[in-house]
């Protein structure tokens, strides 16, 4: 599993590289606070880098999710719409928010500024 600065994760197929879950970080959903909704992209919606992918709303506030890199949604986490609070209980696995096929092979890591976990709980 890869991580952001921004408390993203990202975990890449194992036979194909630009295939990955993306999701939020432990530390980053126990920031956010009790999640209460979601709102997903759609299946097939072309994500540009930087791009609001998902917005999440707390007891606390509403935050945007962006697209660590650009690429195409195949699929979207359905359980998270009647159960958002999944990402509370477990935001690293059954909390994921969508699978996409990233346009650019993201290795290695460190070249597109993602973290490996060791150095990610430096900064969590």
């Amino acid at each position: 599993m890869l991580y952001t600065k921004e408390h993203d994760w990202i975990l890449l197929h194992q036979d194909d590289s630009s295939l990955a879950k993306v999701g939020i970080s432990h530390f980053a959903q126990k920031e956010i606070g009790e999640i209460v909704f979601i709102d997903l992209p759609k299946v097939g919606q072309i994500l540009q880098k930087g791009e609001v992918a998902v917005v999440l709303e707390s007891t606390k506030a509403a935050i945007d999710i962006y697209a660590v890199a650009s690429g195409e949604v195949l699929q979207v986490n359905e359980a998270l719409i009647k159960n958002p609070s999944l990402i509370n209980h477990s935001a690293e696995e059954e909390g994921w928010l969508y699978f996409i096929r990233f346009h650019t092979i993201l290795l290695p890591p460190d070249r597109f500024g993602l973290l490996r976990k060791e150095a990610y709980r430096v900064i969590s």
